[in-house]
């Protein structure tokens, strides 16, 4: 799988490297209403002290914010974290704040300070998830609560697809790799969780959805993805010195025309997750 496979990034975090790629805002614009949606569904208040981990430009710190919640939005990607003070500037919110910081180590941040921390499509992808786990359960209060996202591996729908896909057109990962898509199986989070001192009966599971919309067709939400998401580019970068980019482009291009649920040009795409939600 070509998720981590930028090695030749060798003076900088390869997964800071990998999300600094492109311009993840692109995807994130086409993901605004199912995050709000998600807000909704797990129990924030104004009262929250929320950490949203892996937040991108703010699909979910945003719109916790606007609940009332006080939000910090940590992303291991520069750029990701401009964007999101940004989109807080423009959107005159004072109470949510963006900062770099790595998943793996949150050595800013101490014991026992959040109420709540999220992370949906973030966290997953920082390698070390049992370094991961800990960090989160170390950072939430006792009585506190961790939601996470994650794509669930072998899924039939978007994103569990185009990871397959790609996957055939590069080479196998460094040794040592551990997908990412492994957070998607519930026996692999309770082991992690476990590991960080958090028992079975306290991380419950389920199956969620997260829908991808856009003004515009699902062969130029394939373009976006070629142009501006990292392991994407990867991928066609790997295929194209192989001379098969146009392989790619065309099973990509079926795989979202084939899921499109949207008329008249645009583009509305479900992905099944597994949300995951742990008691500390």
């Amino acid at each position: 799988m070509l998720i981590f496979n930028v090695l030749n990034f060798k003076s900088m975090n390869p997964n800071k490297a990998l999300w600094e790629k492109g311009d993840f805002t692109k995807i994130a614009q086409t993901m605004r209403e199912s995050g709000e949606a998600l807000i909704d569904k797990i129990g924030i208040t104004k009262e929250t002290n929320l950490l949203d981990l892996g937040c991108g430009d703010g699909t979910t710190a945003i719109p916790a914010a606007k609940t009332g919640a006080r939000v910090l939005g940590v992303d291991i990607a520069r750029n990701l974290v401009e964007a999101g003070n940004n989109r807080v500037k423009q959107e005159n919110l004072s109470n949510c704040s963006f900062q770099e910081g790595d998943a793996t180590d949150l050595n800013d941040l101490k014991d026992q300070t959040f109420d709540m921390v999220i992370s949906i499509f973030g966290a997953m992808f920082a390698p070390k998830p049992f370094d991961v786990a800990k960090e989160m359960v170390r950072v939430t209060k006792p009585g506190g609560k961790i939601v996470m996202g994650n794509w669930i591996p072998g899924d039939p729908t978007l994103v569990a697809q185009i990871l397959k896909i790609c996957s055939a057109y590069t080479p196998p990962p460094p040794e040592g790799f551990v997908s990412p898509m492994l957070w998607g199986i519930e026996d692999n989070v309770i082991e992690r969780f476990g590991n960080a001192g958090i028992a079975k009966e306290n991380i419950s599971f389920t199956k969620d959805e997260f829908t991808f919309r856009a003004s515009y067709p699902p062969s130029d939400f394939v373009a976006v993805f070629k142009n501006y998401y990292g392991p994407t580019m990867n991928a066609f970068e790997a295929a194209g010195l192989n001379s098969k980019a146009a392989d790619l482009q065309r099973e990509l291009e079926d795989l979202f025309a084939a899921q499109n649920s949207a008329k008249a040009d645009n583009t509305a795409i479900t992905a099944n997750f597994l949300r995951v939600t742990v008691q500390c």
